[in-house]
């Protein structure tokens, strides 16, 4: 089967190079039964080639599979790949196969493989080195004849270098890499592909052809599309609804492509921000309320020991004022010293502070702290973890993970 075949059959359109390329390394591995890894930004049509690679290989009468690793709790994962055995788990009420049980002898296609936990890499690898399992809560090991096509939207050899993909993996999944091009990649056939949909859509809805004058289909080529082929579907779609105006000018086209940085159709790249995880927001923000308590203990304690008491505190509004404006917002407190307080009985011009002193210490566990939080927001919304998660500011998978991590059931 020739490349025109290929995308005749599966719906592709275009004849980029890119694109025909990638089409090509798709014809010629499908017949193996080596890992593929196909990489490609969200929307450029990774789950396609996945189809291609199964359809064209000698289990296409076999069982299919596209699992969305991103969209399964971390907590149970392990489940949904690998089945368990009854009672393994809180929730186990029976015995259930997994995915690489059902799917024997085809093809499991494993959508974002990158935001597999660390643990069920391992398990991933060692099916694919030796076709092995373990379901969970069992000993007994199962052996699974299926092939592993794999997909990602990120830069997994960065995941790697930063500790959150397996390199023993990447390479093992990486066997053959397919790359998939971006729609701004394949300019020439942006205006093929828009046209294709629009058809589509107005045969579909029953409304009236669209045209596009050359400067909007200008304005359409020249357009980034990050959302790639997906997005360009969706404005297609919107345009076959909702437009009037059936000859498409820049003017009407603009009220469907969201306007980028800068003047259209020139993008302005950003510096990618630092991946900040949210662990390391919670530590910030313990980090920042100590800082700011023990920098307070230290005014009050100067304040006492110059003479001052309580009462006067209070009725002195500039003394408070300035209180919290000298606090030095400049950098944490990485060691903050244990805050001596002096407290007079009597007068405080006579009062001896040498042998009436009192130490606070405060914990600087921030595991302690993270464990607090958790507890009083599951306190708070009586064990409703979706709410607690909420209140945190995290996400229930990640509060479902501190909870294990932290022995909090």
């Amino acid at each position: 089967m020739d490349i025109q075949d290929i995308k005749n059959r599966f719906g592709i359109i275009g004849n980029s190079p890119l694109l025909n390329r990638a089409i090509d390394i798709a014809r010629q591995v499908a017949p193996t039964d080596i890992s593929v890894l196909i990489t490609g930004e969200s929307g450029s049509g990774k789950e396609v080639f996945s189809h291609i690679i199964h359809q064209l290989s000698a289990r296409k009468h076999g069982p299919f599979i596209a699992v969305n690793c991103g969209a399964i709790p971390e907590g149970t994962i392990d489940s949904e790949l690998f089945g368990h055995e009854k009672g393994s788990f809180t929730g186990a009420h029976e015995a259930r196969k997994g995915y690489f049980e059902v799917v024997n002898g085809g093809t499991i296609f494993l959508d974002e493989v990158a935001e597999l936990p660390l643990g069920t890499q391992a398990r991933l690898l060692r099916v694919l080195e030796s076709g092995e399992y373990l379901r969970v809560g069992s000993s007994k090991v199962q052996k699974t004849d299926v092939r592993v096509i794999a997909a990602t939207n990120v830069n997994v050899f960065d995941a790697v270098q930063n500790g959150k993909f397996r390199e023993d993996l990447y390479y093992r999944l990486n066997t053959v890499p397919l790359k998939i091009p971006a729609l701004r990649e394949r300019k020439e056939d942006i205006h093929l592909i828009f046209r294709k949909f629009i058809a589509d859509f107005t045969n579909k809805y029953r409304s009236p052809s669209v045209q596009l004058d050359p400067d909007a289909q200008q304005m359409l080529i020249n357009y980034s599309w990050p959302g790639n082929v997906r997005q360009l579907k969706n404005v297609a779609e919107q345009i076959a609804v909702l437009e009037k105006d059936r000859n498409l000018t820049v003017q009407s086209l603009k009220q469907y492509i969201p306007q980028e940085s800068g003047n259209l159709p020139m993008r302005v790249s950003q510096d990618k921000k630092e991946d900040i995880s949210e662990r390391d927001i919670l530590y910030k923000v313990l980090f920042d309320m100590k800082r700011d308590m023990v920098e307070l203990k230290k005014l009050v304690a100067e304040i006492i020991q110059n003479g001052g008491n309580a009462a006067a505190i209070a009725e002195n509004p500039q003394l408070i004022h300035q209180l919290y404006s000298d606090i030095d917002l400049a950098g944490p407190a990485t060691n903050p010293p244990i805050v001596t307080i002096h407290r007079p009985e009597h007068d405080s011009k006579n009062f001896d502070y040498s042998h009436h002193t009192e130490e606070v210490e405060e914990s600087l566990s921030l595991i302690e702290k993270e464990s607090d939080l958790i507890k009083k927001a599951l306190k708070k919304h009586k064990g409703k973890r979706k709410l607690a998660a909420q209140e945190l500011g995290i996400s229930e998978r990640t509060l479902y993970r501190k909870i294990k991590e932290l022995d909090l059931n």
